[in-house]
């Protein structure tokens, strides 16, 4: 390590190199900018295209390492016609374009106000955007049903998140890795409202300036933050009614001037969930008929504070404090019939397994950060972070067996659980880029420190007493240390090739210490110590203006995690049990991607990835209860993945605007852990998202969406079947739109949750199961302070004496 920031030092002194950065504002013809234009930059000498950018909301676009020579402009935005800025001369460190102005096309308005929003979903060179203040249908939804809807992402009946068919996916907020996972992760995603996202960006190929953990890639959510000039403020309510009864408010400000910008929110969301499944289980001769209902209920307040302090042009320093209070309780009703596998249908007894519980939870994290821009391109940004989780769960498991007609009882063992966790986090990261020759160079580093203590005390009731049981009852405490190194490098190669190529280096140290309270079920600490080298390339071919193909390859890891490795034997009941393996061996991936790009828009991909000792979940019966079904987690051998992707924007009328996204996967596991326990498990899957936006008269806006997920792999060998969803919304603005109100009905045709099968080492099984995912929502939000509502809206000419259009 002491090389690399050796490297770094050195490399901060200016290079002298002919490169150059490029400044423009797009406006219209009277003046107001023109927001989310693509700006392209071609070379004059072969028409080739040179860079890609998208203007911000004051209509600007910065254009960064342009070689000197002589270039030409398009710039393309809805509602106008393109424009086009020839004899650019680039030969200085900078290059002012001024402000070029598109013209009005009227005809092609049809007489319509044109609103300069963003496409529901862009597709990028290095990742597509999933705009989520753009749907109508994000209403009443919170992060973790907007990413059922994202494009070419999938969620599976465990709240597991995939992305073109591959599992391990890395969940970053506002650029920063969410460190939670499992039950946790899907918590905190179910807590966080549409409301407060501005927006979801899934990055297949990350890069080696983010971290190698991720083998399916990164999905990004981006929280909402106002960077206009001056005072100004939202406030947002929904009530969401299905099965159960949601709601929220939220409020967020923001100021800012020449030196600073100051911004915060925060909000209140009451929010309860069922999950329902029915599954039967068949194993060493007996047949088990089961029936769970959950309910969660949550209320929860979060906020965020944070500013930004412009010390100059090129300097900026800032800090960002947020956190979140959640008061949770959960009740259960469980129900499991227990017969004989020849007679299934005579029941032997009935297992009532009910539960009530408590569930809080704490989190804090805290951000101070620098960033660094200079006169000729160079970057550095310093981020300091530390956050801690605090979890509380205590939970009442009465197991009582009956006979089949529930009037006598057989057997009672009345449990308690008390299980909280804390999670401390802590991370350093520093990043450099500048030019270096013809193209640009980056150097980073990074050092991230993670903490878990995790406590398991199961307590036996008799009575109003309760008892601890210290055979089994365990503190479990996890410390993982990852340091981190990178250095990356893009060049354009010729006229048509361009390369960026990067490696990243990590060291990871880690330790996993179980303390049996039982002292004669005491274990040594796990320690393991590894370095891994995780190469990136990607090659660009402008095979002639306007199409391009691309290559891209990665290798990715996926660490186990605390959820996963500790060896608590958990329950839902006394015969459905969950048990950690300390033992995990981290997951190696090998991705390789090859794409088409069409107009900059049109996007067809092909993938391939390769893990070796994929970490996966599997279900099999119980070593020491034959009635028990067991989840544990192990390595498989290997996993494949063969996936395409085709995504297509489309313009079909001058009112409907559609995007169509389609993915396919063929998924292989393979593993052999003796005793004829053998995974053997193939399957194609395919997914389809579409959304259609309608921009209606007298401003209405209606949206028809919906995906159809196809078959597929949850953990190792549990195959499920096709689902699919229908939504629709409308939406209206008033007061000058500054005041919003959207409607929306998720899941129209009220599809169940999911139906699968699972046959691995004796247990054979097949269940079903549904979530609160049908539900109707309404939802008002309105804008005030000095945001300018004219650079929203670009007037055709066609009004009326009152600003009114018509059709």
């Amino acid at each position: 390590m002491k090389y690399m920031f050796l490297l770094f030092g050195l490399l901060l002194a200016n290079l002298s190199v002919a490169q150059s950065t490029v400044k423009g504002t797009l406006q219209s013809g009277d003046g107001e900018p023109v927001m989310f234009a693509n700006v392209i930059l071609f070379s004059a000498a072969d028409s080739a295209v040179v860079k890609v950018e998208t203007t911000s909301d004051s209509g600007s676009f910065v254009m960064m390492n342009i070689a000197y020579g002589d270039y030409y402009l398009i710039g393309k935005a809805v509602g106008y016609p393109d424009l086009t800025k020839a004899d650019i001369k680039v030969n200085s460190p900078t290059t002012e374009l001024g402000i070029i102005n598109f013209e009005s096309d009227g005809d092609s308005l049809s007489g319509l106000t044109v609103v300069a929003e963003r496409d529901l979903v862009e597709v990028k060179p290095d990742r597509t955007v999933f705009n989520v203040e753009g749907t109508v249908n994000s209403v009443g939804s919170n992060a973790l049903q907007l990413l059922r809807k994202a494009p070419s992402v999938t969620v599976d009946n465990n709240d597991n998140i995939n992305i073109m068919g591959r599992a391990g996916v890395m969940v970053y907020i506002d650029g920063k890795r969410l460190p939670l996972a499992g039950e946790d992760l899907a918590n905190f995603l179910k807590n966080l409202p549409a409301e407060q996202i501005d927006r979801i960006e899934i990055i297949t190929s990350p890069g080696a300036k983010y971290d190698a953990e991720g083998n399916a890639g990164i999905v990004d959510i981006r929280l909402k933050k106002d960077k206009s000039i001056g005072a100004n403020g939202s406030l947002s309510g929904t009530y969401t009614r299905g099965d159960l009864t949601r709601y929220n408010i939220n409020g967020s400000g923001n100021y800012r001037n020449k030196k600073m910008n100051v911004y915060g929110s925060a909000g209140y969301n009451q929010n309860d969930n069922l999950f329902e499944i029915i599954a039967n289980n068949f194993q060493n001769g007996i047949a088990l008929d089961e029936f769970n209902y959950t309910e969660n209920r949550r209320n929860l307040f979060n906020y965020r504070v944070g500013s930004d302090f412009f010390l100059n042009k090129n300097h900026t320093v800032g800090f960002l404090v947020s956190g979140a209070f959640v008061d949770g309780e959960v009740f259960g009703i469980n129900n499991v019939g227990i017969s004989d596998q020849n007679t299934p249908d005579q029941t032997d007894s009935i297992l009532i397994a009910n539960l009530t519980g408590d569930n809080d939870r704490t989190q804090g994290t805290y951000n101070l950060n620098y960033s660094f821009l200079g006169d000729s391109g160079q970057v550095l940004t310093v981020d300091l972070d530390y956050g801690n989780y605090d979890n509380t769960n205590t939970r009442n498991q009465p197991n009582v067996y009956y006979t089949p007609d529930q009037q006598t009882v057989l057997e009672e063992n009345v449990l308690s659980f008390n299980t909280p966790n804390n999670i401390d986090i802590y991370t350093a990261k520093l990043d450099y880029e500048q030019k270096l020759g013809k193209g640009k160079l980056g150097i980073g580093g990074k050092y991230s420190k993670v903490v878990t203590d995790n406590t398991f005390e199961v307590y036996n009731v008799l009575g109003s007493s309760q008892f601890l049981d210290s055979a089994r009852s365990n503190q479990f405490d996890y410390d993982e240390n990852v340091y981190a190194g990178y250095l990356s490098y893009s060049q354009r190669l010729g006229k048509r090739w361009s390369l960026t190529a990067g490696l990243r280096g990590e060291h990871t140290i880690s330790t996993g210490d179980l303390v049996a309270y039982d002292t004669s079920k005491q274990e040594p600490p796990v320690n393991q110590e590894y370095f891994n080298l995780f190469p990136s390339v990607g090659l660009l071919f402008n095979v002639k203006p306007m199409h391009s193909l691309g290559l891209n390859y990665g290798r990715r890891i996926n660490r186990p995690d605390y959820n996963v490795l500790n060896p608590f034997r958990n329950q839902l009941s006394e015969v459905s049990i969950e048990k950690g393996n300390p033992f995990l061996q981290p997951e190696i991936v090998n991705n390789v991607e090859l794409s088409y790009t069409l107009f900059y828009m049109y996007t067809f991909k092909l993938g391939y990835s390769r893990t070796t000792n994929a970490i996966t979940r599997l279900i099999g019966p119980d070593d020491t209860d034959p009635r028990a079904a067991f989840i544990s987690w192990d390595n498989l051998s290997t996993q494949d993945v063969f996936s395409a992707n085709l995504s297509l924007p489309l313009q079909i009328k001058k009112w409907w605007q559609a995007f169509i996204n389609l993915s396919a996967s063929y998924l292989d596991n393979q593993a052999d852990y003796g005793d004829g326990a053998i995974v053997d498990v193939q399957v194609f899957s395919y997914n389809m998202f579409q959304s259609h936006t309608f921009n209606l008269p007298k401003d209405f806006k209606f949206e028809l969406s919906g995906f159809v997920n196809g078959p597929g792999v949850w953990g190792g060998v549990f195959r499920y079947d096709a689902n699919y969803q229908i939504n629709v919304g409308l939406q209206r603005k008033f007061l000058k739109e500054a005041l919003k109100v959207r409607a929306s009905y998720n899941n129209i045709t009220n599809r169940k949750g999911f139906y699968g099968t699972s046959s691995f080492n004796g247990l054979v099984s097949d269940s079903e199961g549904r979530w609160d995912n049908r539900f109707f929502s309404i939802s008002a939000s309105y804008n005030f302070g000095n945001q300018n509502i004219k650079s929203r809206k670009r007037k055709t000419g066609l009004e009326d004496e009152k600003g009114r259009v018509s059709e």
